[in-house]
């Protein structure tokens, strides 16, 4: 069977949208090939909020999520594979999920997301970048 990670975060995703609240995720900033601000990352882990009003372009699929948003007024094009995303849940309140190690494979050998920042002079709103191909294990550890 395919990993639940993707239908699960999806789901929490709409629902906390739905509810009228912010969508947070908390991603392991060391995972293989995740490209977010460094500058913000905090004891290995970083914090993003994915609302639809702070991002552009997102896209939530079967392996990874990526948008363009601004940190500290530069924009960025952010890329997690979903093997990185540790938990999601609503700002306002706390009510989400946390996910483990064990729920979500991929195969690191055979993926380049060939991504990079965007350059801030270029209009945010271009072209999508191409989604990457799975990749093999994962690095994540359980933080209780």
């Amino acid at each position: 069977m395919t990993p639940n990670r993707p239908y699960l975060l999806r789901a929490f995703f709409d629902w906390i949208v739905d509810n009228e609240c912010t969508p947070h995720i908390v991603v392991d900033a060391g995972f293989a090939n995740v490209q977010v601000p460094t500058q913000f990352v905090q004891d290995g882990q970083i914090v993003l909020n994915i609302s639809p009003s702070a991002v552009t372009q997102f896209s939530l699929d079967l392996t990874q999520l990526s948008f363009n948003a601004r940190f500290g007024g530069q924009p960025m094009q952010v890329y997690v594979p979903l093997g990185a995303v540790l938990a999601i849940y609503a700002r306002e309140n706390g009510e989400g999920t946390v996910f483990t190690a064990d729920e979500f494979v991929e195969d690191e050998d055979e993926f380049d997301t060939g991504l990079e920042s965007v350059d801030s002079s270029k209009n945010i709103d271009e072209t999508p970048p191409e989604k990457p191909e799975k990749k093999k294990g994962s690095h994540l550890r359980v933080i209780k």
